[in-house]
């Protein structure tokens, strides 16, 4: 398996003629993800050729406007397009009120439900699984209530060894299923076969943690350990390391340290402050502590396996 990551904006606080605020794209686990949403997203998922109406879930980190104001855009055009399918919106507790105020006043009429998921707890939790993936809430540093989210594909089922399976011919094709499901093997005889032996090891369940506006923050460390890719904001380089800390936010270098500390194996870096010109000096001073990083850009994707 895989998944795929389309970075549809990644600039801080305000969209600038090249660039846009923060909303990715994700699909994982046959599963199409959005995870936040500032203005001009359904621009940016049109542009980018993005399998619109398949979004069924959209992951809010927190209510500063750079990371929702393309929200009620996107559901006034879900329901212009005549939109059936439900809707599942995740966010800090008072999202549902935004939007509803919003449609209300501007008297929409509902094609589709929407269902809102709030979220108040600062503990990781988990707030959404199926038989194929998981989500679970990362929680942040920032000036309000902020959330990342780990998304987590589930353990698959083992794999029949066919040239094991073939060395006994009682059994067949009606076995293979208790095989994948983890059971031992008892032959006519009473003898057992340990299910191992019989069977392969699962492809590694892949992950995909997106850590929205936060700043230095060591304690999501055990949340985020191991996973294939990691999404941190690094809003500004050492050279504002205290307005860093002042407004709630963090360094290339930060990122960095905390990719390093995790052992994840790439690093994505976004929400870049507009003070910064060459955003080569955020890759060359995350690549101080962890070589593997990659920049953050409208159009960038990124494919795991």
């Amino acid at each position: 398996m895989s998944f795929k990551l389309t970075i549809l904006g990644c600039n801080a606080a305000t969209p600038t003629s090249n660039s846009y605020p923060t909303a990715q794209y994700l699909q994982f686990a046959e599963r199409y993800f959005l995870i936040d949403c500032g203005e001009g997203t359904q621009v940016q998922l049109r542009k980018y050729k993005a399998k619109f109406n398949k979004i069924h879930h959209v992951f809010i980190s927190h209510l500063h406007g750079d990371h929702f104001f393309g929200l009620i855009g996107l559901i006034s055009t879900f329901q212009l397009l005549g939109r059936v399918a439900d809707l599942h919106i995740y966010g800090p507790k008072g999202i549902k009120e935004i939007i509803e105020v919003q449609l209300r006043l501007t008297q929409s009429y509902k094609t589709y439900t929407i269902y809102y998921h709030e979220l108040e707890s600062k503990e990781s939790e988990l707030i959404f699984k199926d038989d194929l993936v998981e989500v679970h809430t990362i929680p942040l540093k920032h000036r309000v209530y902020c959330n990342g989210y780990l998304f987590k594909e589930k353990l698959k089922k083992r794999k029949v060894n066919m040239e094991a399976v073939s060395q006994y011919s009682e059994i067949e094709i009606c076995d293979y299923q208790n095989l994948k499901n983890g059971k031992d093997y008892v032959l006519e005889s009473g003898a057992v076969i340990q299910n191992e032996k019989l069977t392969l090891d699962p492809p590694k369940p892949l992950s995909y943690a997106f850590c929205s506006d936060t700043s230095f923050n060591p304690t999501i460390i055990p949340l985020i350990e191991n996973v294939d890719l990691l999404y941190h904001e690094a809003t500004f380089l050492e050279d504002k390391k205290s307005l860093a800390q002042k407004t709630g936010h963090s360094t290339a270098l930060e990122a960095a340290q905390i990719a390093q500390k995790s052992n994840v194996k790439k690093l994505i870096l976004g929400h870049y402050s507009n003070r910064y010109s060459d955003l080569n000096d955020f890759k060359e001073e995350a690549q101080k502590v962890f070589e593997n990083v990659v920049l953050g850009h409208e159009g960038k994707e990124i494919v795991v396996k």
